[in-house]
């Protein structure tokens, strides 16, 4: 584990408020070592494209051992620091979720408060906490600060009014906080004035979706976050140019 802890703090480090990791997210050991190549130190492993990429749907439409053996793969192929995107952790167990992880040669998860095996709920606020707070006691049993990104779909889904959804995102962070998260993530597009707001009023680094094919980094950094990834973007755009080089011979 001593290796794993190492990689593990060498990541959270990374994230520094105004000067932000990228982090590109990958689905496979050709899309990590594209990455590593290109001189990148540290990946995420985004759920959506690893589903698109073995033909399952997003959204836990495939087994967390199918996720985690991708993840394997590339822990294998690159010698840098991995998240992994876990979902809303697949039905189990944190103990399970994080031996799982560890097993893979993962040092950090991403975990939303979407329940996909339970219609698409939203977990309550504290609900989530709690599930931050047993990954966070089992990693730290493991003797790896397993780097925790706590994620909240508020945003994304659009739930509840406009005019105080900030507020409660702000709300259901520093619950995570207190349980042990280690970095935030209100995903969904923001304006300027949120994503600073969000940046300035949580206490933890705050981790943004980045476009690949409209690149904004100084915007993000301006605004304060400490962390950047790409979702399913950078597969999208890919396919996009793969969609114009298939073009040319039809």
């Amino acid at each position: 584990m001593t290796s794993l802890e190492s990689k593990a703090k060498t990541f959270l480090e990374l994230h520094r408020p105004g000067t932000p990791a990228v982090l590109p997210t990958v689905w496979d050991a050709w899309s990590a070592n594209l990455a590593v190549a290109a001189g990148f130190s540290a990946l995420t492993v985004g759920s959506h494209p690893v589903a698109d990429s073995i033909g399952r749907p997003d959204g836990e439409g495939m087994s967390y051992t199918e996720l985690l053996t991708r993840a394997r793969q590339i822990t294998e192929a690159v010698d840098v620091p991995v998240s992994v995107d876990i979902e809303s952790g697949y039905g189990l167990e944190p103990a399970q979720l994080i031996d799982g992880l560890l097993e893979a040669g993962a040092i950090g998860l991403n975990i939303e408060d979407t329940v996909h095996s339970e219609g698409k709920r939203l977990r309550g606020a504290e609900e989530h906490a709690d599930l931050v707070r047993g990954l966070r006691q089992f990693a730290d049993a493991a003797g790896v600060h397993v780097v925790v990104n706590a994620r909240t779909d508020l945003f994304l889904r659009q739930d509840g009014d406009e005019s105080d959804r900030v507020d409660r995102a702000i709300a259901r962070l520093n619950l995570a906080v207190e349980a042990g998260a280690d970095v935030l993530y209100p995903v969904g597009r923001h304006s300027d004035a949120d994503l600073r707001r969000l940046t300035a009023e949580l206490p933890k680094p705050v981790n943004a979706i980045g476009i690949p094919d409209a690149p904004n980094l100084k915007e993000l950094a301006d605004a304060g976050v400490a962390r950047v990834s790409f979702g399913p973007f950078l597969q999208a755009a890919l396919a996009k140019e793969a969609d114009r080089l298939f073009g040319a011979w039809k």
